[in-house]
C-alpha cells in the first residue's frame, strides 16, 4: 500500500432512503480498505420522508452529515460532499443498497498500487452476481457509455456506475457544474481531457425496481447525451 494515501473519503448522497440508510451505513463502516482512515460524509439532499429524522438521531462520531434544505440532485449533493472532504482518495456510495461496500478493496486497489488515478466499478464485467432487471435501462446505459467513450476516447463499459473512486488530485483539477445525474458524464469527460489513468473492475449489483425506489428517469438519459456534447466541446 502506498504511504502517500492515508485517508479515504466516502461520499453518500441521500434522498428519501429511510428504508436503507442505516443498513448501508453499517456496511460502509465495515468495509475497511487496508489501513486507510475512513471519512464518511452523508449529504441529505432535501429528503421529505423519515430520512432526515433518522440522520438527526444518528449521533455517530464516524459520520459527518451535511444537509440541503431542498432537493437539488445527486450532482449537487456530491459537490457539497466533495467540498467538505479531506481524504486522499474519494469514493462515491449510493444509499440504496444497489452497490455493495464489500467491493471497496478491489475498487481502490489500482489506486493504492499507483496504477490508476480513477477506478470505475462496472456492472457489466467480471463474475460477481447481478440482479436481472430492465432491458431498456441496459440498452440506454450501453448507448450512453458508447457515446461517452467515442467523445472521450476511452473504452469504459459502464459510465453511469455509481462506484467511482479517484484521487484528490483528480478532484482538485475538475470544476463540476452538473446538479443531477449528468455528473457521471461531466466527470468522465473532464477527467479524460486531463489524461488521467482510468481502470475498471467488476462489481456486484443488486438493482432496484421503480416500486422499490429507483429514481433515475428518461430525462436523465437525454441530459446525459446533451452533456456528452456540452463537455466534450
Amino acid at each position: 500500500m502506498s504511504i502517500n494515501f492515508k485517508k479515504i473519503s466516502i461520499i453518500i448522497p441521500v434522498y428519501n432512503e429511510q428504508k436503507t440508510i442505516i443498513n448501508i451505513l453499517d456496511k460502509v463502516k465495515l468495509a475497511k480498505v487496508g489501513i486507510l482512515e475512513q471519512e464518511i460524509i452523508i449529504v441529505n439532499d432535501g429528503s421529505t420522508d423519515k430520512t432526515s429524522q433518522i440522520l438527526d438521531n444518528l449521533n455517530d462520531p464516524q459520520v459527518r452529515i451535511l444537509t440541503h434544505k431542498k432537493n437539488q440532485g445527486k450532482g449537487s449533493a456530491l459537490k457539497t460532499g466533495f467540498s467538505s472532504s479531506t481524504g486522499d482518495i474519494i469514493l462515491i456510495q449510493d444509499a440504496d443498497l444497489e452497490y455493495d461496500p464489500a467491493d471497496y478493496r478491489d475498487l481502490v486497489k489500482p489506486i493504492l498500487e499507483g496504477k490508476a488515478d480513477i477506478v470505475y466499478g462496472s456492472r457489466f464485467i467480471g463474475d460477481k452476481p447481478h440482479r436481472v432487471l430492465y432491458f431498456w435501462h441496459y440498452a440506454a446505459n450501453k448507448f450512453i457509455t458508447l457515446m461517452t467513450d467515442m467523445f472521450a476516447n476511452l473504452n469504459l463499459t459502464d459510465v453511469e456506475t455509481c462506484y467511482k473512486a479517484f484521487t484528490r488530485d483528480v478532484l482538485d483539477k475538475i470544476d463540476l457544474k452538473e446538479n443531477r445525474f449528468g455528473f457521471e458524464i461531466e466527470f468522465t469527460i473532464k477527467a479524460a481531457r486531463l489524461k488521467k489513468r482510468f481502470y475498471e473492475i467488476g462489481i456486484s449489483y443488486t438493482g432496484r425496481t421503480y416500486e422499490e425506489g429507483k429514481k433515475i428517469k428518461a430525462r436523465d438519459g437525454l441530459r446525459a447525451l446533451w452533456c456528452i456534447i456540452k463537455y466534450r466541446f
